[in-house]
This record gives C-alpha cells, sequence and structure tokens, in this order.
C-alpha cells in the first residue's frame, strides 16, 4: 500500500518517536526507582496472574459508576484490541496481505470493526462527561491542597488523550472505509463499509488518496503522541496492571521501621524521594477519577483532605521535576508545600475505602500515614490532644493514662471469676480485652456480656489481665512508630510466655486490636490466630454451645472499618443477628462501601478536623435513617461515636447503639428464663 518514500518515512518515524518515547519512558522508570525498596515480589506468578484477571475482567473499574465504567470498558478492550490492530496495519501498509481472506481474518475484521466503534462511542460519552456535562467528580474545595498546575493541567491533558484516541481511532476507521469503497464492501466490516458507500461518488484516486492519508493520520499519530505518553494520564495503561500486581493483600498492615537504618535516611517522609518505589508507582498509576475522594470520609465532611489530590499533586510535580529527578537529584519542595497541608495530613480516619474503591491498585492511605511518621518523629509536630494519648501509652500501657491496677475493673460484678493466663495456663482461648473495654465505661458493658457469653457456652478461657497493654494502634496509626514497636515488643513477649503451655485461640471484641494482632505484630515474633468475636460467637451458636431465643426486633448493622474493609469480616456478624432472631436493615453504605463512624487513625483522641459536619453524624444519619429501633457495632470506638450522636437527639427518639455480643446475651437470658 505504502510507496518506497513513504516506506522510509516511516522508518525514520518509528525510530525517532520510539528513542524519544522511551527516553520518556525510561525517565519514569528511574523516577519510581528512586524510591526505597519495599519487598512486593513475593508469590510473583500469583500477583501477576490475579492482576492480569482483574485488569482483562476490569473488576477493579466496575465497583463504582457503572455506565461511566462500561464507557471506560469499550475504550479499554478496543485499545488492547488494537495493540494487534496497530501492528496488522503497520504489515499491511509494507506487505501486500490479503485481509479479507479466510476465517481469521474474517474474524479479525468483526471485532475489530466493532472495537473500533465502542471507542469511538466510549471516548465521545468520556468526553462529553468531563467537558460538557462535568459532575462534582472532576473539581475540589478551595480548602483542599492542590498543586498549582493540576487545575488547569487535568483538562488540559484529558483534552490531549481525548482527542488523540479519538483522532487515532477514527483515522482508522476512515482508512477501512475509504478501502472499503475502494475494493468494495466488506461484510465482517459492517460499520466501516457503511462509511465507504458514503464515499462512492468520488473517484479511484481520490479514494486512494484518502485510503493513504487517513493511514498516515492512525498510525502517525501514535508516533506523535508516543514521546508524551510517559507524562500524560494516558500511562495508566501499562503501569496500573503492574501497580494492581504489586498491591499488598492487606494495604492497612503497616510494615515496621527499621530504627537503625532510619537514623541515615530520616524517619517517615518528608519529600517525594523518602517513599518506598511502590508510593511513587501509585502517583504513576492515578487515573485521576477521584473515586478514592468521593468515598472519602474526611473528603465528603468538608474537611481539607482529597486522597485524590495528594496523588496527582505527586505526579504533577514528578512530572515537572523529571528529567533532574531521574537523575538522582533531590526534589526541590518537601510534600507539605505542594501535596498536603496539616489538617489534611491529621483528617485521615486510615479507613481503607480509597484503597478499596481505586481502580488502578493505588493505596493512598498510606502516602498520609507516611508522612505522620515523619511529622511526629523527625519534626515533633503533631495535634497536641494526642500527647496525652502517647504519654498514656507509654507510661501506663494506655491511652487513657489511667493505672495497669484498674485494667481488670470491667469484671467486678460478673456472678462468675475471670480466670487469668495464670490461674488457667491450659486454656483454649485468651481474650485479649483492650484499652476501651478495660477503662471506659460504655465499652465495659460490652467485655462483660462476651465474659458471659464465653462462660454459658463453657469455653475454657483467660486474660491477661494487668499484664495486658494497648496494642498501639492508634499510635502507629497516628506515626508514632517508635511508640508502636516498643508496645508490640512487650506485648508480643508477653503472649509468647502466654503461650507456653498452650497454643491458643486469641479472642477480642475491638477490630483495632484484631487487626494489630493478627496482621502486624507477625513483624515482632507473634504469629497467633486471632478472631473477632462475632467470627467466635458464629461459632458456637454453629457448634451448638450456645442456643440463644430469639429477641426479635429491627436492628441495622454497622461494619467498622478495621473488621470489614481491612480484614474482610463481613457474614460473621450478620449471621449472629440472624441468628437471634433480628430482622436486618441495610444501610446503603455497607460491607465494603461502609462509612466510616470516624474514630479510626487515632482521630477518637483528638478533635476532628473542621468541616461542613462531623463523619460520625454523617453516619449516624444514615443508620438512623433505616428505621432499625437498634444500631448493631462490633467495635467499642464505633459505639463510642454513635452514642456522641444519639446524645444529641431529644429523650426517646434516638435508636439503641448495642454491641453484638449484648444482643446475643438478651437472647441467652431470655432462653434461661424460659427454661428456669
Amino acid at each position: 500500500m505504502l510507496s518506497v518514500p513513504e516506506k522510509i518515512l516511516f522508518l525514520l518515524l518509528a525510530a525517532a518517536s520510539a528513542y524519544f518515547g522511551g527516553m520518556a519512558f525510561y525517565r519514569v522508570y528511574r523516577a519510581i526507582a528512586r524510591g526505597k525498596p519495599e519487598n512486593r515480589f513475593d508469590r510473583l506468578p500469583v500477583r501477576l496472574g490475579r492482576a492480569l484477571w482483574l485488569v482483562l475482567t476490569q473488576q477493579t473499574v466496575f465497583k463504582k459508576r457503572p455506565w461511566v465504567s462500561l464507557l471506560h470498558a469499550f475504550v479499554f478492550f478496543g485499545f488492547v484490541f488494537y495493540l494487534l490492530v496497530n501492528f496488522v496495519d503497520v504489515l499491511e501498509g509494507y506487505f501486500p496481505l490479503q485481509t479479507r481472506d479466510g476465517w481469521f481474518w474474517n474474524g479479525f475484521n468483526l471485532v475489530a470493526d466493532i472495537l473500533t466503534a465502542l471507542i469511538l462511542v466510549g471516548i465521545a460519552g468520556l468526553m462529553l462527561r468531563r467537558y460538557v456535562t462535568r459532575p462534582k467528580d472532576f473539581t475540589w474545595r478551595e480548602n483542599v491542597p492542590l498543586h498549582e498546575r493540576v487545575r488547569l493541567g487535568i483538562p488540559r491533558d484529558s483534552g490531549i488523550v481525548g482527542a488523540f484516541i479519538a483522532f487515532h481511532v477514527g483515522s482508522r476507521l476512515l482508512s477501512k472505509s475509504s478501502q472499503a469503497a475502494d475494493v468494495g464492501p466488506d461484510p465482517y466490516q459492517p460499520v466501516a463499509s457503511a462509511i465507504g458507500s458514503l464515499l462512492g461518488n468520488l473517484e479511484e484516486r481520490e479514494i486512494i488518496f484518502l485510503e493513504h492519508l487517513f493511514w498516515w493520520f492512525a498510525l502517525g499519530s501514535i508516533l506523535l503522541f508516543l514521546p508524551y505518553f510517559a507524562r500524560s494520564k494516558h500511562i495508566h495503561l501499562f503501569l496500573a496492571p503492574l501497580n494492581i500486581a504489586f498491591k499488598k493483600e492487606k494495604p492497612g498492615a503497616l510494615l515496621p521501621i527499621d530504627f537503625e537504618k532510619a537514623e541515615e535516611d530520616g524517619l517517615g517522609v518528608a519529600r517525594l524521594e523518602d517513599f518506598t518505589w511502590p508510593r511513587l508507582l501509585d502517583a504513576y498509576s492515578c487515573i485521576m477519577c477521584n473515586r478514592c475522594q468521593e468515598v472519602c470520609p474526611a473528603y465528603t465532611t468538608g474537611k481539607a483532605l482529597s486522597p485524590a489530590a495528594i496523588l496527582i499533586s505527586e505526579r504533577y510535580e514528578l512530572n515537572q521535576i523529571l528529567p533532574a529527578f531521574a537523575k538522582g537529584e533531590p526534589s526541590p519542595r518537601a510534600l507539605m508545600d505542594f501535596a498536603l497541608n496539616d489538617e489534611a495530613v491529621w483528617a485521615c480516619t486510615t479507613c481503607n475505602a480509597c484503597v478499596e474503591v481505586c481502580p488502578v491498585g493505588n493505596e493512598q492511605m498510606l502516602h498520609i500515614v507516611d508522612v505522620r511518621r515523619e511529622r511526629v518523629m523527625m519534626q515533633g509536630e503533631f495535634p497536641a490532644q494526642l500527647s496525652q494519648a502517647f504519654r498514656g501509652m507509654e507510661r501506663n500501657g494506655n491511652p487513657w493514662n489511667m493505672s495497669p491496677d484498674k485494667r481488670m475493673a470491667w469484671a467486678e460484678g460478673l456472678p462468675f471469676e475471670v480466670p487469668t493466663v495464670e490461674q488457667n495456663p491450659e486454656a483454649e482461648v485468651l481474650y485479649w480485652v483492650g484499652c476501651a473495654p478495660s477503662y471506659d465505661p460504655r465499652a465495659q458493658k460490652t467485655a462483660r456480656a462476651f465474659a458471659e457469653i464465653l462462660h454459658e457456652s463453657g469455653t475454657s478461657w483467660a486474660v491477661l489481665g494487668k499484664r495486658e497493654k494497648c496494642t498501639g494502634d492508634a499510635a502507629r496509626r497516628a506515626g508514632n512508630e517508635y511508640l508502636f514497636a516498643q508496645l508490640a515488643e512487650e506485648n508480643v513477649a508477653t503472649l509468647n510466655a502466654a503461650m507456653e503451655a498452650k497454643p491458643k485461640t486469641i479472642v477480642t471484641t475491638c477490630p483495632h486490636c484484631f487487626h494489630t494482632l493478627a496482621n502486624e505484630y507477625k513483624d515482632f515474633g507473634g504469629v497467633y490466630t486471632v478472631k473477632h468475636h462475632s467470627e467466635y460467637i458464629a461459632e458456637l451458636i454453629d457448634a451448638g454451645r450456645l442456643q440463644p431465643l430469639p429477641v426479635n426486633g429491627e436492628v441495622t448493622y454497622h461494619d467498622p472499618c478495621y473488621l470489614g474493609r481491612h480484614n474482610g469480616v463481613f457474614a460473621q456478624p450478620r449471621e449472629v443477628l440472624k441468628d437471634v432472631g433480628l430482622k436486618l436493615t441495610e444501610p446503603a453504605r455497607h460491607g465494603k462501601n461502609s462509612f466510616c463512624c470516624g474514630a479510626g487513625g487515632a482521630q477518637f483522641w483528638k478533635e476532628e478536623e473542621p468541616g461542613t459536619e462531623r463523619v460520625s453524624a454523617n453516619r449516624y444519619r444514615e443508620l438512623k435513617a433505616t428505621g432499625a429501633s437498634t444500631i448493631a457495632v462490633g467495635c467499642p470506638f464505633c459505639m463510642q461515636m454513635m452514642n456522641v450522636e444519639t446524645a444529641q437527639e431529644p429523650e426517646g427518639q434516638a435508636p439503641q447503639v448495642l454491641d453484638l455480643s449484648e444482643l446475643v446475651l438478651q437472647g441467652i437470658r431470655k432462653g434461661k428464663e424460659a427454661t428456669g
């Protein structure tokens, strides 16, 4: 099809494009490689296989915005196939291929023709959404810190990418349409043939000219776009699959700091080069869809934090300094100068919603925790209210800063003795009480209820008593890794000693303790079987060791973030509610899409950042709207946050807030009364 001069020209342009495009991609690689090491290469075949499956099925994209996701799927699947289409088109330009003969070419042409049309429909829909309907997804409030180039840069970049896709695919369609006008319609290219019929009045030489012209437009646009590709949002086409492959199984399970090595490099993250390489890969993988912002409790309630804005700002700063940064030069500005401010840093509840919803596997929450570590341990700058919690954990082993001698006060008034490990070293269950159930009067009722359940079930159990200390969850999420490591080492030593006589299943009523004991103490030598009390109660009921009578009534269940999204425990709490005869009415946001109570990420121990409302108020309003008379919770901190909201209601108008164990205990007592 191409003349000899055209073939030579295309080869020269392709070589130039490959060189400049390759250099651009290499700079991005060098920039990401500047990140500190982090091992994400375990089970590599499994990681790559899972990522390939998720990408090809677009499962992560279809989590939200189904119609927009469908338009994206049109473009995605079309472009995947276009890798082959473009290769064939180049071969067709150089060699006399008979691409209309045989079953293979018929199938190839049909798929290419249909996908061409779908790509154009998809990109037209996406561009109309961005530039015409302009939903709030594409905006940020004025209080959100944002790189100075973002507000103008994203519309410009999106326009360039959208124009390239439309021009490239449209030109390919017109080239095939001209070919159909030249040699006749092809039933396996219905769209191209239909357009080609409109060119029937042109002379043969004009049709051949158009076929050549649009071939050049289609493939030449790729050559022109390739050097820009690496700095555009379109780079996610290649990096997002890698990001999904290297994503942590449990992003909320934080990694410890090597304090000896950190003495040279510093603690936490202040600048781009302080991140580990997966964090820099996050920035380049981001598709800038703002889905994470949409589900963020802080942003939803008017605060300065937008997880999307952090990654997008990092990306724009990287693009701005890329040549020098890729060569190893230090970045000129701290993250707090272009991506974050104090309000944004401390507004995060570490609820994991941003990570869960991200279609490209980003771990936005970890960027914030890394910055908190630097603010706390290097700068000594953190909300003043956290000082008391830190001091209490350090001195007395609990953030309430109360004496360890009062750790067993929750057990007072029980009709049986609560055994310690010393008294029952052969116990099969170790009840990890936690700080809230030990010291908070309302949470103590939960501890007593669960203790009664253990007693009634005939379980052999014990507690650590005064030897138990805070797991350090709040310290770690607040960035105080020194304090967390100290508590973790002490607790692991205590737990390992308690396990010497007999390995025990640790059961706890606190999802934060559950998460830390099960996922994070492994790095400190503590490998345990840990269960949330909802899981253990469900097992007891299934085994017939508990037989509560139905308590009846309507209930709505609030999924704790550290039980649900962080650890995937969704079914068991609902099974327990069903087992006690309650009718469950789900709020709009539940399961993986549940909304945070506002207490996580050490928020419970400090004042909430300014916004339009409290996170807990937003959640409570949704739970109350179900009409249920009871809000069931499985976390002492969720309990407290919901009770803050019920206290604002006129007397008698608020639903009651009860832990799962309290509801089960009602059924057990009802059964005892019936047989007593």
